[in-house]
């Protein structure tokens, strides 16, 4: 089940951009963002929209929760385009790596491309970690440093759906 397609038309007429979408225990979350940040009115409205088009087309079999929100100042990464909307920005990551330990790294994001992603670690330098063997990444939000802030405000909106 991919709703990214739909779910950007939806959200499409509020002015924001589908961030993410993503299905887990039995939560679908649905992160969106707009440049500038996004304001909870407009939080309010999109949550609706996604919410409406949900009761309509039924694409979800059984009992979940919608969550809508948008990505916060440390957004999760998960796509290429993620990592390359992170350009310039510090993030941390956890990579996985055959026969060893993963390996916990944080840096400013160099370059990516369709493979993976390039950092400048402080104790490692400059590392290619290749999308598959990231377990987890997100932005890092350091107060009074030079990394560029996120373009979101960090608010959410809940509702329980059924279906």
């Amino acid at each position: 089940m991919d709703l990214t397609n739909d779910l950007r038309t939806v959200v499409a007429p509020f002015d924001v951009e589908l961030y993410d979408v993503e299905m887990a225990s039995g939560t679908l979350n649905v992160v969106v963002t707009r440049p500038g940040g996004i304001d909870l009115d407009s939080l309010t409205a999109v949550t609706r929209a996604i919410s409406d088009w949900l009761d309509a087309h039924d694409p979800i079999a059984g009992r979940y929760t919608l969550d809508v929100s948008s990505p916060g100042l440390e957004r999760r990464l998960r796509t290429p385009a993620h990592f390359a909307s992170a350009r310039g920005e510090i993030v941390t990551l956890r990579e996985r790596r055959d026969g060893q330990p993963t390996r916990r790294l944080e840096g400013v994001v160099l370059s990516t491309d369709d493979q993976g992603v390039t950092l400048e670690d402080a104790d490692a330098g400059v590392v290619t970690v290749a999308y598959d063997a990231v377990e987890r990444a997100r932005t890092v939000f350091k107060w009074g440093s030079e990394a560029k802030p996120s373009p979101s405000r960090g608010k959410n909106v809940t509702t329980s759906k059924k279906g």
